[in-house]
């Protein structure tokens, strides 16, 4: 820093417009969507200073109209891997080195970039690419990466103010050096702020990133990197590569400079990604940071004390938002028997009340279609599944057509067995499953509810007997890493609810706090003596 400590704007969480009928934000985004839709947009490579079209090219298109194509992105062979690999660590000289206040000013014009003149363009992207309606993209892709941005740069000044005490004759600083190499940021589809978010915290940071985003998030990819070239993020410090994920990640991983892995995805890949990085620990020239955040199996526990309507409408939106496609989706549900039935007829009266699954430039429509094909067949096996056992059956929906988009009803499942495949398995889908325990089997079901799920990711209690609820936060504490009462078990709100889960639901570094930032840096602690000694002897030795 040098001339000054410098305090930085204090963070707010941006608003949320509505897009109601007439608003200009309305008006602007769906002008936005019929632009992209009506283009053929063409993504290349961004290594450094280049935008590189390697001529090997896989389609974009709506999964809500998946025969319809936005264009095409270009994908990566090694030799532009390892192109990336050495951009960053070219840029890695002028960037670490860099005044952390500058870097601070880059990310936070990215963030007003996005709140303006971005807004309907990454909104309508997110939109096209990943079929979500207009205020599941506006709380994601426009608010919430906002809010990463913004709130990042508030908790980094937070971390570099945080400084050792200093005895008589001596001053102890630390500085928060980035990490030696580079890092590995790997995104998944449903949220352009986790895409944004992941590679930005750790260059935040004075890190450089290899960034992989998903194959089916590529569209709205491309507009986060034309907002942070425009920030004036330097050539190299955020590159971005798609294509196989085998190749990328071997090579990457092969690296000696590889310092660190920003990861969210399935436990699976993650899983397989610590396997390798354990395999390769020799290799490298320091040990590598592993940060992610995987799967879940949400659920929701509702007490007999508990409000039927506000039980239901928890449901409604936990369930089947952005077709339940959140790591936080609420896909498992405990219903007291005194009032599951009200309960059930209450959410299906709900889902009766949607539209049938439809494009989101219908903004009428408050559910869309899954991410693809594969996640399309894998839904519709699991509901042709529920239909056949004697121990499920369909409460609403159940219905898929994959003629057009690839559309799934939401669907509600009650099975008179705890651990049916449903209860269990994460679907990442518009699936909800219910089970139905008897009311005095509530501490019971407490316990059942805590040893169901490999995951411990989001969970809610519903209830308005304050002992009830005290029991199930200290019965569930090892479950959820973000906890709700009386809420639906999803929506958290950078610098408010720091999210993150453990088990196998990731390793719990809280995105949206300073918690994951300090991931990213490596501190070094700096003792200066004002005035050296002079003698060897200490007083004892007379």
């Amino acid at each position: 820093m040098g001339k000054g400590f410098f305090q930085v704007p204090t963070a707010i969480n941006e608003p949320v417009k509505s897009y109601a009928p007439g608003s200009p934000e309305r008006e602007a985004v769906l002008a936005q969507y019929k632009v992209y839709y009506n283009s053929q947009t063409e993504v290349p490579l961004y290594i450094g200073s280049e935008e590189i079209r390697s001529g090997a090219t896989q389609p974009m298109s709506p999964p809500h109209d998946h025969q319809h194509q936005l264009g095409h992105y270009h994908t990566a062979e090694k030799k532009h891997v390892e192109q990336a690999i050495a951009s960053n660590l070219e840029a890695r000289k002028s960037w670490a080195a860099l005044p952390w206040e500058q870097r601070a000013a880059i990310f936070l014009k990215a963030a007003e970039l996005i709140a303006g003149p971005y807004r309907a363009k990454i909104n309508a992207a997110t939109m096209l690419a990943q079929s979500k309606t207009v205020h599941q993209a506006e709380i994601d892709s426009a608010c919430e990466l906002i809010d990463f941005l913004r709130f990042n740069v508030e908790f980094m000044s937070q971390i570099y103010e945080e400084q050792p005490d200093s005895a008589e004759g001596i001053w102890n600083r630390v500085e928060y050096r980035p990490l030696e190499g580079f890092i590995y940021a790997i995104t998944p589809f449903n949220f352009t702020a986790i895409a944004g978010n992941l590679p930005a915290s750790a260059a935040l940071m004075g890190n450089v990133v290899v960034w992989k985003p998903s194959d089916s998030q590529v569209f709205s990819a491309n507009v986060i990197m034309q907002v942070f070239k425009e920030a004036g993020v330097p050539d190299g410090v955020i590159n971005m590569v798609m294509g196989d994920p085998v190749m990328i990640t071997e090579t990457l991983l092969a690296s000696p400079d590889f310092s660190g892995i920003h990861f969210t995805g399935s436990t699976h890949v993650f899983k397989s990604l610590w396997q390798q990085i354990g395999n390769n620990i020799h290799h490298y020239k320091t040990y590598p940071r592993i940060v992610g955040e995987t799967g879940g199996k949400d659920f929701i526990i509702a007490h007999p004390s508990a409000k039927p309507q506000q039980v239901a409408t928890a449901i409604t939106r936990g369930a089947f938002e952005f077709q339940g496609q959140k790591c936080s989706a609420a896909s498992r549900v405990y219903l007291p028997k005194s009032t599951a039935d009200e309960i059930l007829a209450l959410v299906k009266q709900d889902v009766e009340s949607f539209n049938a699954p439809g494009s989101p430039e219908d903004l009428s429509n408050f559910i869309t279609a899954v991410i693809h094909e594969g996640a399309f067949d894998k839904l519709a096996s699991y509901i042709d599944r529920a239909k056949a056992d004697a121990d499920a059956e369909i409460v609403v929906g159940g219905t898929y057509d994959k003629s057009v988009g690839y559309f799934i009803a939401p669907t509600v499942i009650l099975t008179t067995t705890p651990n049916y495949v449903t209860m269990e398995t994460e679907l990442f889908g518009p699936v909800v499953t219910v089970y139905v325990y008897e009311d005095a089997d509530w501490s019971e079901t407490l316990k059942l509810v805590d040893s169901t799920s490999e995951y411990a990711l989001t969970g809610a209690v519903m209830a308005a007997d304050r002992y009830a609820i005290t029991e199930a936060t200290t019965a569930l504490q090892n479950c959820a890493g973000n906890f709700y009462i009386n809420d639906k078990p999803t929506g958290a709100v950078v610098g408010q609810q720091p999210f993150g889960g453990a088990r196998a639901s990731g390793t719990n570094d809280k995105a949206g706090s300073a918690q994951n930032l300090l991931r990213w840096v490596s501190p070094r602690l700096i003792k200066e003596t004002l005035v050296s000694p002079e003698d060897y002897r200490y007083p004892f030795l007379g």
